[in-house]
Order: C-alpha cells, then structure tokens, then sequence
C-alpha cells in the first residue's frame, strides 16, 4: 500500500461478525426483514415507517407501466435468459445498449448485472499492469476492484478530490508506459456532491491518463445542463460526463439502472474496440448469469417513462429535496451536500451515540441508511436521507420535524462556519 492510501486508514475497513453482531443489537433498522411495502411506507415487524433509505430516485419501483412492461416480458420470455451473454443474448439486450448509447451521448455501451461486477472485471483489465488511482472518497467496490487489479500486478495509489496537485505528482510518479486509470464517484454516494470534473479530467488528458468514473447515484437523476432545464439537475438524467459538459474523450462511465431505474443491470460506457476487448476480458460477459427478464425490461420501459415523464419526475425529486436542505439551513444544522442531489448526509456531534438516534427515528416511523463505524471512517459516523419523486410533502413533513427534534437533543452537527 502506498504513503497516499494513509488519508482514509479506516475508510475500507471490513466490519467483524462481532461487530456486526453489536450493529444488530443497537437497532432493528441492520439486517431488517422489511414485510410489505405501500408507497414510500415500508413494514418491518408490525411497525410502518417512512422509508428515506430508498435508492429509487425517480420512483420506477411503483410505476404501473414499467411493472406491466415487466409482466408482459416474463410472458414472452420466461422469468431468467438461460445462457452467459457470450453464448446468447435476448434481443431485450442490444436494444438497451443502443437506447442507453443515445441517451448518454456515448460512443458506445455494455451492459452487465451490476456495478460491483464491472468494478472487480472492467477496472482491472483496462489498468492491466499500469497504475490505478482510487479516490479517497470513492465508494468500497470501486477501492475493491482497484485492489483486485493489484493482485493482479498493478500499483493502487489513493488521492482526494480537494487536492488536484496530489494526484499530478502521483501521475508524474507513475510509469508513462503502462495504463494509469483515475477512479471517482460522480455523485459521491455520501456526500451527494458532484465533483470538478472538467478540471479531472484536463489532469488526466494532460497527462495521458484514462478517468474512470461511478456515476451510480448521479444517472438518471442529473444530466445535461442548458437554458431549458427546470432544475439545477439538468435534463434527460444522462449522467455526470453531460452533465459538465465533457466528452467521453479517455473518460470512462460507469452506471448502473438498480438506484434511478430500479432495475437489476449496470453498464460501463466506452468506445466500440474497448467493448469489443471487454466482451472477452470482463469475466461476467463470459460467465455470468444475466440479468432477470424483469429487469431488462423495465430499463426499456424506463426509457419511455424518461423520455415522457423524467423532467416532471425530477421537477418533484428537487422541489422535495430543496425543502429538506432548506430546513437543515434554518436549522444551522450541517450536511455536507453542496448540489442539492438527493443523498443528504447527516454526521453526529461529536460524541453523540447512533444507537440513541437509530432508536428515535424507529421510534418516530422514519428508516435512514445508518452510517456507522467501521462502515464509515470515525468522523462521518451519522446517517442518510434519500428523497425520491414517490414521497410525499406529508412524509417530508415529518422527517423535518424529527431533524428537528434530533437537533433539540443536540445530536446534529453545527453547520460549519
């Protein structure tokens, strides 16, 4: 491991089963059996609460058209494709890739099951024997396929995002004559911020490397920015690479359709000859079994749906998640969220226990993704809200007046000065 990868010592850390063990005791919220589900209201137990730990940003989980899409495709084709991509692909297939191509403005795109897939497959073949450059932010399965393509022969190194002139030296530093591959979220699945993207990857252009990026939270939910766009979000929900007005020129976009689109399938967008390469270096193309029937195509009918509804549907996801912001300011409580993307962090004042705050969310009908230690490094212990186009102002309602009662016990961290 090198000197760049001490910024985050615990960032990465595994939990032990004994950890886990005292996770599952703090709160049912770990490892829950959630029972049924009616809206944004999930029910584990006998207990109903407001589900703000959901992913489905633009509420494709409950859209009546993509379920029926869904239905009459498993008529057609059965539940599950029975072969690897490599031996055959229902025709389900090449129509995403060439919609999904269009859609992002990209040279062109593969689609495999998942994102985690790509990272431990895609990743390591395209550094090969070279360098891979991890941010230190970055989500775990990007770091877990950086340190797979270390097993493999190439060097990882870590860099932060606040501090470009970090990774010029570490590029310097690495050999020109192998691939050097820079890794980062889009819209950091913390945070919820959108990086410097131009400024990446003029570094990277500059100085011959290739910018990989996971833009799991930000597809589907930012896009292409111009004078018609009805929120800051921009339009289409074609991912970070438009959404900073870049091309894909060395820059490499991964995504994935399980957050936005509600789907079980992932892509990684690259010019023809490298899909062509990937078909037979990326392991999951090869030997893989494929995406379920459903999820193939609710993609398609999530297209239509965007293409029908998506600006509407984000219209609601940013006024909703503006309200949450807004009243976060009034209150001088303090997230880290800058672009008003609907992933809200929330750390804990120094000190103050989750488990005390995990029992009053339960207590008050509202499920949040905990963030505890050692699944998040010491200082960003806390949680996270998700907003979605599917809740309700009555559900943002409550969920202000919890913050605000969490803030009367003093658990919320002060805004910074």
């Amino acid at each position: 491991m090198t000197k760049a990868s001490a910024h985050m010592p615990d960032a990465h850390k595994v939990p032990s089963t004994d950890q886990l063990d005292r996770l599952r005791a703090q709160t049912p919220m770990y490892d829950a059996v959630i029972e049924e589900v009616d809206g944004r209201r999930i029910r584990i137990g006998d207990r109903w609460l407001i589900d703000f730990a959901s992913c489905n940003y633009l509420g494709f989980d409950l859209d009546p058209d993509i379920i029926a899409a869904g239905e009459a495709a498993v008529r057609r084709w059965g539940t599950h494709p029975g072969w690897s991509r490599l031996l055959g692909n229902p025709r389900l297939y090449p129509e995403i890739e060439q919609r999904l191509t269009d859609l992002l403005g990209a040279p062109d795109t593969l689609v495999l099951p998942t994102i985690t897939h790509i990272h431990m497959s895609v990743l390591p073949a395209l550094v090969g024997g070279g360098a891979v450059f991890v941010e230190a932010g970055a989500h775990k399965t990007i770091y877990d396929g950086g340190s797979y393509a270390r097993g493999l022969g190439a060097q990882l190194y870590r860099w932060r995002a606040d501090d470009p002139d970090e990774l010029v030296r570490l590029l310097r530093s690495a050999d020109a004559d192998h691939p050097r591959v820079v890794c980062l979220d889009g819209v950091n699945s913390m945070t919820g911020n959108i990086p410097d993207l131009p400024a990446l990857a003029a570094i990277c252009r500059e100085w011959g490397a290739l910018l990989y990026v996971d833009d799991a939270h930000g597809f589907g939910v930012i896009g292409e920015r111009g004078d018609g766009a009805a929120t800051p979000y921009g339009s289409r929900g074609n991912a970070v690479v438009r959404h900073c007005g870049q091309t894909y020129d060395d820059v490499v976009l991964v995504g994935g359709f399980s957050k936005a689109y509600s789907a079980l399938l992932a892509f990684v967008a690259v010019p023809t000859a490298v899909k062509e390469h990937l078909k037979l270096a990326a392991p999951p193309y090869l030997y893989s079994g494929p995406s379920p029937v459903h999820s193939l195509a609710a993609v398609l009918a999530g297209f239509d749906v965007n293409e029908a509804r998506g600006e509407q549907l984000r219209t609601v996801l940013h006024r909703l998640t503006a309200r949450v912001l807004a009243h976060l300011r009034s209150l001088d409580v303090h997230t880290p969220n800058r672009h008003q993307t609907p992933v809200i962090e929330l750390p804990l004042s120094p000190g103050y226990d989750l488990a005390d705050v995990a029992d009053l969310l339960w207590r008050r009908g509202v499920y949040v993704t905990l963030a505890a230690y050692p699944l998040v490094p010491r200082g960003q212990v806390g949680f996270r809200v998700q907003l979605t186009s599917a809740h309700t102002d009555e559900q943002v309602d409550h969920l202000n007046a919890v913050l605000t009662e969490l803030d009367g016990r003093g658990a919320l961290r002060r805004a910074l000065a």
